[in-house]
C-alpha cells in the first residue's frame, strides 16, 4: 500500500507469528464528501450492532459467541499439556491465533459498517455510551452469615461478552476519525430514557419496552422495532442539542 502524506510515527508489533506495522502520516485536510442532505440516529445493542432512525438494521454477526465451542476446545487442549513444554506454547499459541482472528473479523465488520455510515449522512447521533463502566463485573455481596449472596455475576458475565463482541467503543472511534476526515458531524447525545421513549408521543415509561425487540406505547398504541424506536428519539435529542447550539 502506497504511503500518503509525511511519515512521522512507525510502530512495528509482533502478534504471534506476524508482523505488523502502523504508519502514521501528515496530510492535508482531504475534501469534505458531498453532502447528502440525511441525518440518522445510531442505536447500538447486542442482538443488533445498529439500528438506525430510518429503520435500517444491523444484526450482530457475533464473531465470538460463534468461536466460543472452538476457543474452549482449545483452552482446554492448552491445559492439559506441561507447563513449560513445547505442546504447550503450540497448544497456546493456537488459542492466540483463534482470538486474533475474532478481533480481525470484528474490526473488518465494523470498519465497512462505519464506512457506509459516514457516506451516507451528514449528521450521525450516537448515545454517549460509558462502555468500560457498563461492562464491569458486579460487586459482591456478603451475607451475615460469612458467605456470598447471589449477585448476577454469571448472568453480567454473558452480557458483558455480548457488548464487547458487539464492539460498541471501537465503532465510536471509526465514526469519530472517519466523520472528520469526511467532514461530516458527529453528536454525542445523553442515553437517559431513550430506550423507553415513545418516538411518536413523546410518553415516557419502562413498560413501553415490551421485549428486547418490541416497543408498543401504553399511551398511544404506537408499535415499532425497539432499536429504531430508540434511534428515532437519539436523533431527535441530537437535533434539539444542535439548535440549541446554534442558538
Amino acid at each position: 500500500r502506497g504511503v500518503t502524506g509525511t511519515p512521522k510515527t512507525l510502530v512495528v508489533r509482533r502478534e504471534g507469528h506476524r508482523w505488523r506495522a502502523f504508519m502514521v502520516c501528515e496530510m492535508d485536510q482531504p475534501e469534505p464528501l458531498p453532502s447528502t442532505d440525511h441525518e440518522v440516529g445510531l442505536d447500538r445493542g447486542v442482538v443488533a450492532t445498529v439500528a438506525t432512525s430510518d429503520g435500517y438494521v444491523v444484526i450482530a454477526p457475533r464473531h465470538l459467541t460463534h468461536a466460543l465451542d472452538r476457543l474452549a476446545n482449545a483452552q482446554q487442549i492448552t491445559e492439559r499439556r506441561q507447563r513449560g513444554s513445547n505442546r504447550h506454547r503450540h497448544a497456546g499459541e493456537a488459542v492466540g491465533r483463534l482470538h486474533r482472528k475474532i478481533a480481525r473479523q470484528r474490526r473488518d465488520h465494523l470498519h465497512k459498517l462505519s464506512r457506509r455510515l459516514v457516506n451516507e449522512y451528514d449528521l450521525l447521533v450516537i448515545e454517549d455510551l460509558q462502555t468500560a463502566n457498563m461492562v464491569r463485573r458486579p460487586k459482591p455481596r456478603p451475607n451475615d452469615e460469612g458467605g456470598w449472596d447471589p449477585n448476577g455475576a454469571a448472568a453480567k458475565a454473558g452480557l458483558n461478552r455480548s457488548i464487547l463482541d458487539s464492539g460498541w467503543g471501537i465503532l465510536e472511534q471509526m465514526l469519530v476519525y472517519k466523520a472528520e476526515e469526511a467532514g461530516r458531524r458527529l453528536v454525542r447525545v445523553n442515553p437517559r430514557h431513550t430506550s423507553q421513549t415513545c418516538a411518536a408521543c413523546g410518553h415516557v415509561d419502562a413498560g413501553n419496552r415490551v421485549s428486547q425487540a418490541e416497543f408498543r406505547c401504553l399511551r398511544c398504541g404506537h408499535t415499532d422495532n425497539a432499536d429504531v424506536n430508540a434511534a428515532i428519539d437519539i436523533l431527535r435529542a441530537g437535533r434539539a442539542q444542535q439548535q440549541t447550539i446554534a442558538a
